[in-house]
């Protein structure tokens, strides 16, 4: 049994290493199907204004931001104003994931990730990594994403897709994962008026959660 970490990764390693294949179909299925359910979400008044007066300091000085600013003035208040938490499932942040996949044990800190669970987080369904700028990180934000993917996976044999998500400074890549295939969205500037659309993914990824994977 060979122990790594997410932050050792890349896609091509994980390619070679899981037998994982990337979709570059943009018409792939499962995340289709999250872009088509995203469309019929509405977005009240209430939460219209919410995401703009956030963005309003990301268009400001987003780029200049560390990890923690990043984080706790923009990406943390848009996951909680999708209204992810209740008594049944939770939006968790700096949480260890580790499990077994194939020859490897797999290990890590995950930056976000939803899963069921009030005070802990039980079985998870999401997993998020985040990076303030696309050069000078520890790290491949898409392969640790993905990497954690595989975990939640192997928890349940393959048996139900994975949900994912990394972000670069301004740019959201969301991402799905069933059984031996990927499929990585189009970039969302966040500090563009794609931000109505990042919101509505995260709304159709709770709907998905609820109705789907629980």
């Amino acid at each position: 049994m060979q122990i790594a970490t997410f932050k050792e990764w890349t896609l091509t390693k994980l390619d070679d290493a899981f037998g994982i294949q990337q979709i570059y179909d943009m018409d792939y299925d499962l995340l289709k199907k999250w872009q088509n359910l995203s469309n019929t979400m509405s977005i009240s008044d209430f939460e219209n204004q919410t995401l703009l007066k956030l963005q309003k300091p990301l268009q400001w000085g987003g780029k200049g931001w560390n990890e923690y600013e990043l984080e706790n003035k923009f990406i943390s208040p848009v996951f909680m104003a999708a209204d992810f938490d209740d008594q049944t499932i939770g939006y968790f942040l700096e949480r260890n994931l580790k499990g077994i996949v194939g020859d490897y044990e797999l290990s890590g800190i995950v930056d976000g990730m939803i899963a069921t669970g009030v005070r802990d987080p039980k079985k998870p369904f999401f997993c998020m990594h985040e990076y303030k700028r696309s050069v000078d990180n520890d790290g491949q934000p898409d392969a640790q994403a993905l990497a954690a993917m595989l975990v939640v996976q192997a928890g349940e044999n393959g048996k139900k897709p994975v949900y994912g998500l990394y972000i670069v400074g301004l740019i959201w890549n969301f991402m799905v994962l069933n059984r031996n295939e990927y499929c990585i969205s189009q970039n969302y500037d966040a500090s563009s008026s794609e931000i109505f659309d990042i919101f509505r993914m995260l709304k159709a990824l709770k709907h998905i959660i609820k109705t789907e994977l629980m």
